[in-house]
């Protein structure tokens, strides 16, 4: 090993390999015989040594073994780095390959290990990068089967500042036959107990990534996905919590996948208390023909080890993904406040309507116009024209070139609504290429919302969409685009592959998907693109590779999105979280609250509107040009500061939330109540992450606090007395769907 490599060290004569950078250690060996990987350790960092041969566990137990003689070596009690299936092991495999007679059992055995400074790109791929090669450090372990010529590559970078393992696996066929591949994880580890509550994000549309905490149970337990996408139902992470872990404290691992297809998280607990963790694409409807000389490249997996609680995980997952995962001209560039015509006026809209709702927006400071679904074909309503990507020219009768320079002539930036991945039957497209929708010939499709998908797995159906969405970027001045997708894939069925490659539909449709961003991306670098699909359906990892935020859901009523945002924001940055104030009563769910409390919901994401405001009130519009400047001034501090979670939506009736500047000299707080109390207590909010020995200045109208202070004590809640403070009938009362914002600086001494 070179002498620069500062963040792996190896034990050349034990081939003990740890990746460490003084926060986190991650250590595994190559175990004798037959020189498979064993799994030793991951979490807090340990000091380095020259053997770490005492973690190594044996035993004689009632199971096979793999050798003759040899009563402990049997791989079911042995923590691995990446099992196969069979030889000896009765669990979940992380790979299993069928071979032509037909059966799976593979044996990798290590080869040789390689080491690279910086972070190697996965081509076609979403992935996590290193700007500067001394950023991470990157470890390949190559594995021959001993059965066959395949090799298996194992992929591991750790970063100097953040507290993250990324992982990744190739499987390379070196033969002279083809092989399937039938399930290939990115990422598998074995821990050495059970004592773990399972964490992950569920729901459904208009309620997505819900938090769900349970007790881990003997046995398998996993969230996934098999609908073509990441789904609303469930979200592409899952956490391993000590029981005693809290939002500030314990230790939690925590597991996300840069995927936006069908993925499977899953934990495995044996009848040992040992715990399998392994997250990658679903097996279920997989399978990859894997030709001589080619090779198959899972998608990026990152594993987290926090020992300061749910907060500290999630602040290392947002740092990353903000600064490592997004990339291109808006990585750090802040976000402007948008207007979206959806919901004002759904399909029924023409240019006049659209330019008296910009104008309005321009008075209020608002800076980026979106016009939604209903602009092309002769969409008037959800069943048709998805795929003939030209402009309605009697909505729009100077096209989309002529309203985006009225828009821009505004002093607005102009944002435009894409589905690009679907079809509607009653299209020049469809007419002309009926066999680009996903179906199999002879039998039923479903639909989805009246529209059915495109076969993105065929490289002349992305160059077609491509070639119709750069006929209007061209034209026009495009400044956002907001890509939607609003139905899943039932019937995964390519007729350009052969049968024996239908298993590889889902997988080469999200590559399809990619290759269109990233062709868009790279001739259009300046737009910036929100992802979409039916609200959170595929907010992912993957998606933030390309799209650098994402509408996190369809439902804007803000009590609900106490729910979304709190839970989305487990594992990504308030830069990706998509949130706009819309108007009452909410369209989703009919609840009326005030416009202070959907405001101070939405500050803490993207920002935006979606609502009528030509129809505001003077008094409506006065208040949303004095929010919008607060945002404003404050964006940078939410877009960039670390979020931390005070009180959670699911355990009670209160929310809280803040965030803090990385040089904690300014936070914003925010408390909100959704259901009023009578006759309450006093209260107190504790905060957190502040600087102990600074004061702090609270709304310029509270008594100065110290750091130390705040965090102790907290913000003290009372009642709001009148004149008559006297009298308890003359309080005022707070009402229902209560908020409250405090904004804190730290003065000088």
């Amino acid at each position: 090993m070179g002498k620069n490599f500062k963040l792996i060290k190896i034990n050349e004569n034990t081939l003990e390999f740890h990746l460490t950078n003084e926060k986190v250690s991650y250590l595994f060996r190559v175990m004798e015989n037959n020189r498979q990987l064993e799994h030793l350790y991951f979490g807090s960092a340990i000091r380095h040594r020259h053997s770490f041969s005492y973690l190594t566990e044996r035993e004689v137990r009632p199971s096979n073994n793999m050798f003759e003689g040899d009563h402990t070596s049997s791989l079911e009690h042995i923590k691995q780095e990446y099992p196969v299936l069979g030889t000896t092991d009765f669990r979940y495999p992380a790979v299993r390959i069928r071979y032509p007679k037909g059966d799976r059992i593979s044996e990798f055995q290590f080869d040789t290990y390689r080491l690279y400074q910086g972070k190697p790109a996965l081509e076609g791929l979403p992935a996590v990068y290193s700007e500067d090669e001394r950023e991470a450090e990157t470890l390949e372990i190559v594995l021959k089967d001993a059965w066959s010529d395949v090799s298996l590559h194992l992929f591991y970078t750790i970063f100097r500042d953040y507290d993250a393992i990324a992982r990744s696996t190739k499987l390379i066929n070196n033969g002279e036959y083809a092989v399937y591949i039938e399930n290939a994880m990115s990422l598998s580890i074995d821990f050495p107990d059970s004592r773990f509550d399972f964490i992950h994000l569920n729901g459904a549309w208009a309620r997505e990534n819900h938090l769900e905490r349970n007790r881990l149970l003997t046995g398998i337990q996993s969230v996934g996905s098999v609908r073509g996408a990441s789904s609303h139902v469930h979200n592409p992470f899952m956490a391993l919590a000590r029981p005693e872990t809290t939002e500030h404290s314990g230790e939690v691992y925590g597991f996300s996948f840069i995927y936006s297809g069908n993925f499977l998280a899953q934990v495995e607990v044996d009848t040992y208390q040992v715990t399998r963790a392994m997250i990658g694409i679903h097996p279920l409807e997989f399978s990859w023909k894997l030709e001589p000389g080619k090779s198959f490249q899972t998608p990026e997996a990152i594993a987290v080890y926090s020992g300061h609680g749910l907060n500290g995980m999630s602040q290392i997952f947002h740092e990353l993904y903000r600064n490592r995962l997004v990339r291109g001209e808006w990585r750090n560039q802040e976000r402007p406040v948008l207007i979206n015509n959806w919901e004002a006026t759904y399909f029924d809209f023409n240019e006049e309507k659209i330019l008296e709702i910009a104008r309005n927006a321009a008075d209020l400071g608002i800076e980026l116009f979106v016009l939604d679904d209903g602009w092309f074909g002769h969409r008037d309503d959800d069943t048709s024209s998805l795929g003939d990507w030209f402009v309605n020219r009697n909505k729009l009768p100077n096209g989309i070139k002529g309203l985006a320079e009225k828009i821009h002539a505004l002093g607005l930036k102009f944002g435009l609504w894409f589905e690009p991945e679907m079809i509607s039957k009653d299209t020049k497209l469809f007419t002309q290429h009926p066999d680009w929708m996903i179906h199999v010939p002879g039998k039923r499709v479903s639909h989805g919302r009246n529209q059915f998908v495109l076969d993105f797995s065929r490289s002349e159906v992305v160059d077609h969409i491509f070639e119709l969405m750069d006929a209007i970027l061209s034209e026009a001045r495009i400044d956002y685009i907001k890509w939607d997708m609003n139905r899943y894939i039932s019937e995964p069925y390519s007729v350009a592959l052969p049968s024996d490659q239908q298993g590889e539909v889902f997988h080469r449709y999200i590559l399809g998907v990619y290759r269109l961003y990233e062709r868009l991306i790279q001739k259009y670098p300046y737009i910036l693109f929100e992802s979409c699909a039916g609200g959170g359906g595929r907010f992912d990892p993957g998606m933030l590779y390309y799209a650098p935020q994402a509408w996190a859901s369809d439902d804007t009523d803000a009590v609900e999105r106490l729910k979304i945002q709190y839970g989305t924001s487990l594992v990504y940055p308030l830069s990706s979280i998509g949130s706009h104030v819309s108007a009452v009563p909410n369209h989703q769910v009919g609840r009326i609250t005030s416009l202070q409390m959907r405001t101070n919901v939405a500050y803490f994401g993207t920002f935006g509107y979606e609502l009528d405001i030509t129809t505001l009130e003077a008094e409506e519009k006065e208040q949303i040009r004095r929010d919008i400047a607060f945002f404003k001034e404050h964006r940078k501090l939410i877009q960039e500061g670390r979020f931390i979670r005070l009180l959670s939506p699911f355990e009670g009736n209160e929310t809280a939330w803040m965030v803090v500047s990385e040089d904690r000299t300014e936070a914003i707080v925010a408390h909100f109540e959704v259901l009023a109390k009578p006759n309450r207590p006093y209260e107190r909010l504790r905060l957190q992450g502040l600087s102990e020995g600074k004061k702090y200045q609270i709304n310029e109208d509270k008594p100065l606090r110290y750091g130390d202070d705040l965090m102790q004590i907290g913000l003290l809640f009372g009642e709001n007395f009148t004149d008559r403070a006297d009298e308890y009938w003359a309080k005022e009362k707070r009402k229902d769907f209560n908020t409250r914002l405090y904004y804190l600086k730290a003065l000088d001494e």
